[in-house]
């Protein structure tokens, strides 16, 4: 380990920005009532690759209440949840027309304004083993739930939301859902989860005027049903996550390639034919390697998803792999830094549809093939609630072809809790 300047965050130091309130804020916390806010944001710059040199500035205030039932209500082993967010700003994809299969900037999507992201009842019944979650909720919380510690979308949060953006909402989308979870054994857990389907919720200019509020809009097209299992082993002593989960979405989808004569839409044109539904799996896995009691040391994560080539519209396969390091520096142990590397596949039907495209008309179309992506951070903290996150992405055939120049984004995430 290297060692350099001790950490500010001492202690006696609060964890966050606006400290205790004179006391109230424990007083309310002991009465039931926990009290949240945040801020992130994320500069980005591209020296190469794109249209142009851009900066680009997005970020995200959140706050949030999480209330004790059992403190407040006497009633046992509940709690309920609301969170708000707003989105800011415009991402670098599109000021420099990157043309990536992922954001380079975790933070943009969902619209740029006010969100209900939490608006949930969470009930423990048996001793803990069974948990039941109902409400307004995102998908990603609990189905392939991922750290974004990283700002590349190749390497953050809940995959599946990252290629079927259509039916998998990620925060700070949200819709009415519930979810069952039991505990099998201390180390096993199985999950299913109902989610409405409901384009409407991912609708920017909907969320402009509507998105605040926990309503009931049009234009339900069915719903999406994740299945999981959450295994944690310990293997020498340190207990990691091992997830595996498929998905069935109801809702009718455009096939990429056929017609409704099942003949292949580039060259015959027509409708696409209409599939009755959407499906993929996925798995996560993160294990810590070297990891003390006080958490120092490293931690490696492998993720992958496949989603069904007859409905994704573009990115049918994801994977990643990395590696992330707390307390590299002796004096700083709450600091990490990490690397991974990651790729993302154009659905091969796509692929193929534009090859019998150049060969009917003999024309010279991209195809589409494997997006590859790195990127590594350290992020620092300052005090306990102040965290800056300096990374460095590259990206290798953006948009899944070599006729796009490789791109380098130098970016620096913030974060404050208060």
């Amino acid at each position: 380990m290297l060692t350099l300047l001790p950490s500010a965050a001492g202690a006696e130091e609060s964890a966050t920005l606006t400290s205790d309130w004179g006391g109230a804020r424990s007083d309310l916390t002991g009465a039931g009532v926990d009290l949240t806010g945040g801020y992130i944001s994320e500069i980005a710059t591209n020296p190469q690759g794109g249209t142009s040199q851009q900066v680009a500035y997005v970020d995200q205030w959140s706050i949030g209440a999480t209330l004790d039932l059992q403190k407040l209500l006497q009633w046992p082993d509940s709690k309920f949840q609301i969170t708000i967010t707003n989105r800011n700003g415009n991402d670098l994809n599109n000021r420099a027309n990157l043309g990536t299969l992922q954001a380079v900037q975790d933070l943009y999507g969902g619209g740029q304004t006010w969100r209900l992201t939490d608006f949930w009842f969470d009930q423990v019944f048996s001793g803990s083993r069974l948990d039941w979650k109902i409400g307004r909720l995102t998908v990603g919380e609990d189905f392939a739930d991922f750290t974004c510690n990283f700002q590349n979308l190749t390497f953050c949060g809940s995959s599946p939301g990252n290629i079927g953006a259509n039916y998998w909402y990620n925060s700070p989308v949200s819709q009415w859902a519930t979810r069952l979870k039991f505990a099998i054994s201390t180390q096993l857990d199985v999950q299913i989860g109902v989610y409405q389907v409901n384009p409407t919720y991912n609708n920017p200019v909907w969320a402009q005027a509507n998105g605040l509020f926990p309503n009931f809009p049009g234009g339900t097209t069915g719903v999406l049903i994740p299945v999981a299992l959450d295994w944690k082993p310990a293997p020498w002593g340190k207990t990691g996550s091992y997830k595996v989960g498929v998905w069935y979405n109801t809702s009718d989808a455009d096939d990429v390639y056929l017609n409704t004569n099942e003949q292949p839409l580039v060259i015959a044109g027509g409708s696409p034919l209409r599939r009755h539904s959407s499906s993929g799996g996925y798995f996560n896995l993160e294990q810590p390697l070297s990891a003390n009691a006080n958490q120092v040391g490293a931690k490696v994560f492998i993720n992958g998803l496949i989603s069904d080539d007859e409905t994704s519209p573009l990115v049918d396969r994801q994977f990643a792999v990395g590696i992330e390091y707390k307390g590299l520096i002796d004096l700083r142990p709450q600091d990490y830094t990490g690397i991974a590397l990651g790729t993302n596949r154009v659905n091969s039907r796509v692929a193929e549809g534009e090859i019998l495209l150049n060969e009917a008309k003999g024309g010279d179309m991209v195809v589409q093939g494997s997006e590859y992506v790195t990127e590594a951070f350290y992020s620092w903290w300052i005090v306990k609630y102040l965290n800056l996150r300096p990374s460095v992405q590259y990206v290798v055939q953006p948009g899944g072809t070599s006729r796009n120049s490789n791109i380098l984004v130098i970016g620096l995430r913030t974060a404050a809790v208060f």
